[in-house]
């Protein structure tokens, strides 16, 4: 169900029918939790950026990066440093914006694991809704490695059935063969047509994807099916449309995350969320004249 300003929103005729966004409205409707929105700007911003993640998605499949494990993975160096961890830290000189594109227009120059591909696609399709002056405003510096997200994106994840186009999901695998560990999971946004776009795995259905994990299971012993479970990612689309709106002159000044080097690929977004609440729990209770 969509309220808008507390009241029930009945303007489903505002999008063509057919249309990504109406179908999002539709599913929205359909789903026992409310959708609240102070306006229909604010609706129409995460309309927007639902439909770009879906197409930065259909872009990266499209495109020639490689799935690769930390120690193995690329950038372009003109953008982007190479950490030790397998992270990509934008350059001092370079624009945000020129860095992310540069994912997409030298794809081949790439590669990284798919919970580093699902961060970029979020950074690429909110560029593409707000634009490069705000864009590069916001995302300075700009630092990439699994889940590791800056404070303005919100990324987020919550437990639910109801999927959105848009949405980024997790397949488990949990009998995956802890010799090829990257195939403990698969991140995945959910595609328009009930289908599913993973780094690695390419564009298919849930059968497909849980059938292509279920072929990198333990040898001789892997019986548990992978399965997509009930967690969900999501960036923080009312905090990005209020920014979205502010005026040109805005300034953001912020704390960025603790970046926390697991060395893990493939996990989910509330795990890696989970190893970041630890480290700052750490941070709080940590008594420095013990």
């Amino acid at each position: 169900m969509i309220q808008i300003f507390g009241m029930p929103f009945q303007q489903t005729d505002m999008w063509p029918s057919g249309s990504i966004e109406s179908m999002i409205v539709q599913r929205m409707n359909e789903d026992q939790i409310v959708y609240s929105y102070q306006s229909v700007d604010e609706l129409s911003f995460e309309l927007k950026l639902r439909k770009n993640i879906i197409a930065s998605a259909r872009a990266m499949n499209e495109g020639h990066a490689d799935f690769e494990i930390f120690e193995n993975s690329r950038c372009n160096p003109q953008y982007w440093h190479l950490t030790r961890s397998g992270g990509f830290q934008l350059k001092r000189d370079v624009m945000p914006s020129d860095a992310i594109q540069d994912i997409y227009k030298n794809s081949s120059l790439y590669a990284f694991e798919c919970a580093t591909a699902k961060v970029i696609i979020y950074y690429h399709a909110v560029l593409n809704s707000i634009g490069e002056h705000l864009f590069n405003r916001l995302f300075r510096p700009l630092y990439l490695y699994s889940w590791h997200f800056d404070p303005d994106l919100g990324i987020h994840a919550i437990k639910t059935r109801h999927f959105l186009p848009g949405d980024i999901v997790y397949f488990n695998n949990p009998d995956f063969d802890p010799e090829a560990s990257w195939w403990r999971g698969e991140n995945a946004v959910v595609l328009e047509d009930d289908t599913y776009f993973g780094h690695g795995v390419g564009i298919g259905t849930a059968e497909q994807i849980i059938d292509a994990l279920n072929q990198k299971r333990k040898p001789g012993e892997g019986n548990q099916s992978a399965y997509l479970t009930n967690s969900v990612a999501r960036p923080s689309f009312k905090h990005l449309a209020n920014i979205s709106m502010l005026p040109r002159g805005y300034r953001d000044y912020k704390v960025q995350y603790i970046k926390v080097h697991h060395n893990e690929i493939s996990i989910s977004c509330d795990r890696h969320l989970f190893y970041l609440n630890e480290v700052y729990k750490r941070i709080t209770y940590s008594n420095p004249f013990s």
